[in-house]
């Protein structure tokens, strides 16, 4: 089986990343180890997505956006971070401007729902992308002239590229011999929604406490009970989340408000409950011979930036851009050349805020004394620094 750019994971990116190559004249072939049942109708998985207004426009120019539906954007107008049981906040909003939101939330299943309909119609129009559902994945090859897929099922799929988009444990990378930087945290987090008595102002939360994290993500409010909607993250030691998990709702409910300290008054549980695992990673190499990785099998972000799924939108933009730039040309769209340049842009892209990242989350997961004190200052002095805020604001609108 012939084809120009084998795509290993019809997750969001790797589908995204289909659309876009989509109608420029390759051959393209999608696998995914999920059924095609999967891939159309995704379940809820608790994770809510937020959007930078850089993603939005490429969801749009990918024809994703438009098939969420409006009532299931939440607009995104305010974050605000909290250390310990102190009411001062660091708040973050959007100055005078085009936008009048910071970003936007939206579930993770509809983003897939959406991104696989768009490819469906694609597909529709151009015919040029096959969806290789149900199968995993046992061997990739590459040398100078081709790149080779092997199959459980024993199909053998060649092309001129291979792209890994198969998660941030991607076995396509670790099959291609590129390590990665992994940092497991120790930590998982629980993620479901949640109602609540007090409004959250369309503001995100990020909550350093002492032995726990909570972040709270604004939703629109719940469709039945019209009542004011989060999404609830909480990050705790992987021994003690199981217990919560295993909570009847009633239980589960007042410990979220205690945990909130009653600041959004009474909680209810509006949906199922997630765990998991806190790892970040991030690739030694984007490419290789005739591959590249995109998404998280390039870049895992530590949640507390909200960057991971922007970050993979991200990389199907630049990773298109060489190959298209390639194929107009009549150049090899898997030389190292073209893969070089992409690799050079994703990490100029991605590896100062990962790094940053990585060093708010040691310095606000600290729970000696003089960190706590130390967090709170720096809280404090943040707050009066407008340019410092723009900055933060900025980075959050992508």
């Amino acid at each position: 089986m012939n084809n120009d750019v084998i795509i290993v994971g019809g997750g969001p990116v790797g589908l995204c990343l289909a659309r876009a190559l989509s109608g420029h004249g390759l051959r393209i072939a999608v696998v995914e180890q999920q059924s095609p049942d999967a891939l159309a109708a995704p379940a809820f998985d608790g994770r809510e997505i937020a959007l930078t207004q850089k993603s939005v426009r490429l969801m749009r120019r990918f024809g994703v956006w438009e098939r969420i539906a409006a009532d299931a954007r939440s607009p995104l107008r305010e974050a605000k971070i909290f250390n310990g049981m102190s009411a001062h906040a660091l708040e973050i909003g959007v100055d005078a401007g085009k936008h009048a939101e910071l970003g936007w939330l939206v579930a993770n299943h509809l983003i897939r729902k959406a991104a696989f309909e768009s490819l469906q119609a694609s597909i529709g129009t151009h015919g040029d992308v096959r969806l290789i559902a149900g199968e995993t994945v046992s061997a990739v090859t590459a040398d100078d002239q081709s790149a080779r897929v092997t199959l459980e099922s024993g199909t053998v799929l060649t092309g001129a590229l291979i792209v890994a988009a198969d998660s941030r444990f991607s076995a396509t990378r670790r099959m291609m011999g590129i390590a990665a930087d992994l940092h497991d945290f120790g930590k998982t987090m629980l993620v479901c929604r949640m109602t609540h008595a007090r409004p959250h102002g369309e503001a995100a939360w990020e909550w350093f406490g002492y032995g726990q994290t909570l972040a709270l993500l604004p939703m629109n409010p719940h469709a039945q009970s019209g009542a004011h909607q989060s999404s609830v993250v909480l990050t705790l030691p992987a021994h003690e989340i199981g217990a919560l998990a295993a909570l009847d709702a009633q239980a589960f409910e007042r410990d979220l408000e205690r945990r909130f300290a009653g600041r959004l008054g009474a909680m209810r549980l509006a949906s199922t409950r997630h765990l998991y695992p806190l790892v970040s990673v991030y690739a030694d190499r984007f490419v290789s011979t005739r591959f590249a990785t995109v998404g998280d099998a390039a870049v895992g972000m530590h949640p507390v930036t909200a960057h991971g799924f922007n970050f993979g939108l991200a990389s199907v933009e630049t990773l298109c851009e060489g190959v298209t730039a390639a194929l107009r040309s009549g150049g090899d769209i898997g030389a190292q050349t073209v893969l070089r340049r992409y690799e050079a842009r994703h990490r100029r892209a991605t590896r100062p805020l990962f790094l940053a990242t990585r060093l708010i989350t040691d310095i606000y997961t600290n729970g000696t004394l003089p960190a706590r004190l130390a967090r709170d200052v720096m809280l404090r002095a943040a707050s009066r620094l407008a340019p410092f805020r723009k900055a933060v604001a900025a980075s959050l609108m992508g």
